[in-house]
């Protein structure tokens, strides 16, 4: 038997092949059914039970690889029935459930060599190249098995976003274009391309693209069609739609999954936004605390921990201090392949976050000035990272001090000439201009 994109399975009981492909197909195009395959979870089939494995550890969650383990430990004792490839999978997802992510990306790497249409590894694969900033590695997966799968559309969106995390804009596009042209519902290629408009200023365009393929939306996991619908509050936040930027949170950000880590972090760094620009958020981050207070001890990327720990800040909740003590306590025995960003980033930028919640204009520039430089070895993408920096950008306005705002007016110019189109680094560049008193610079921008 094969997989529907042409691998061969050894499968004792022919009708997982549907659960099998239910996975496959679904992980790759971000799909709601890859957890379909859940239901055969008593076959004792070894892939079976390492997708089974999978799906728990995407949870991101203190208890995920615990859930995970006995999926694994099945998966393992059968694996002398299983195939090669089928055997590398289950190394990769055991290595990925004992924090040995380093292992993981490379035996992910050689499957993209030996089985290039395994792109379910492949995008696995990504996946952790991405949370340790490994851009290249994720570029390098998807052109392994471009001569061989470049029939699958969801390839050229899983390209696409390599390229763009590695700056190379045209070719994002044009990998992103050629997904979309195979398949119109390819959510990943849309978020893509979101990126390089967003990137390249072309916010309006931007805009009208997101909410033109919106219409595909459907039947996706939660993280996939929420974020897309964050990308669209981006532009709209940036070209002065405020309201609309906040109904987009209200009503397509949060709530979906409320107890997914991927939910929860897009709120945060949403809410963190709208009042970045100035928009009154209400009670809006009480409302998310709740949920972020049960991620105390969870520790499963330091990107995650730093957005819950701010969200709790803001909403004024003593957790925020004991999340802060747990990172500092977790670093130095986090796993030797995240160790160095937990402990040189991680811990630096949970005080800078902490501080800025608090009001402390010194201690998140001193907290966030040490940790932006390396800020990319926590993972992320670079509009999910510009938090931080829009954090620390307000941090040096707030000090108010001829050197910080001098500062602030050499960051922020730079991103109004990259991105002309936005009222709010506009609105933001006049109040620099007005307090270094070059009112002869001030623009006047206002909302449409």
């Amino acid at each position: 038997m094969q997989d529907s994109l042409g691998n061969p399975i050894t499968l004792t009981d022919p009708a997982s092949q549907r659960a099998v492909n239910d996975f496959v197909e679904g992980f790759i195009a971000c799909e709601a059914r890859a957890a379909d395959v859940l239901s055969a979870a008593e076959d004792d089939n070894p892939l079976v039970q390492a997708y089974c494995a999978t799906l728990h550890l995407f949870a991101e969650s203190r208890d995920a690889a615990a859930n995970a383990r006995p999926f694994i430990e099945r998966a393992q004792a059968g694996a002398s029935r299983a195939s090669p490839r089928e055997r590398r999978y289950i190394e990769a997802i055991a290595a990925w459930a004992e924090g040995d992510i380093a292992r993981a990306i490379a035996l992910h790497q050689e499957q993209a060599r030996e089985h290039p249409r395994d792109l379910a590894s492949l995008k696995l694969g990504q996946y952790h190249c991405f949370n340790i900033g490994d851009c290249p590695g994720m570029l390098r997966l998807a052109l392994a098995a471009l001569p061989a799968a470049a029939d699958v559309p969801y390839l050229h969106g899983m390209a696409a976003f390599g390229y763009e995390q590695c700056h190379r804009m045209r070719e994002a596009e044009a990998s992103a274009r050629r997904a979309i042209a195979m398949e119109r519902k390819e959510p990943w290629a849309h978020h893509a391309l979101g990126h390089v408009m967003l990137t390249e200023g072309r916010l309006a365009e931007g805009l009208d693209f997101m909410r033109g393929v919106s219409d595909t939306w459907v039947g996706l996991n939660s993280f996939m069609v929420t974020h897309n619908w964050w990308h669209v509050a981006l532009f709209l936040i940036d070209l002065g739609r405020d309201a609309e930027a906040l109904a987009v949170y209200d009503e397509q950000v949060w709530g979906v999954v409320k107890d997914y880590s991927q939910d929860q972090i897009g709120a945060v760094s949403l809410l963190g936004r709208l009042e970045l620009a100035g928009i009154d958020v209400g009670e809006r981050w009480q409302a998310l605390a709740g949920y972020l207070a049960q991620r105390l001890d969870d520790h499963v990327l330091p990107f995650l921990d730093l957005q819950y720990l701010y969200g709790l800040a803001r909403a004024g909740r003593p957790e925020a201090e004991r999340l802060l003590r747990n990172i500092e306590a977790f670093a130095p025995q986090a796993p030797p392949s995240t160790r160095a960003a937990w402990q040189r980033v991680a811990v630096p930028a949970a005080r800078g976050l902490l501080a800025h919640a608090r009001g402390d204009a010194a201690g998140a520039i001193e907290g966030l000035g040490l940790a932006l430089p390396r800020l990319v070895e926590i993972g992320g993408s670079h509009a999910q990272r510009d938090l931080f920096e829009q954090l620390y950008l307000d941090a040096l306005i707030a000090s108010a001090t001829s050197a910080a705002l001098a500062s602030a007016q050499g960051l922020l110019q730079q991103q109004v000439n990259a991105q002309p189109e936005s009222l709010r680094l506009r609105r933001q560049a006049d109040a620099v201009y007005a307090a270094l008193r070059l009112p002869q610079l001030v623009s006047n921008a206002t909302n449409p």
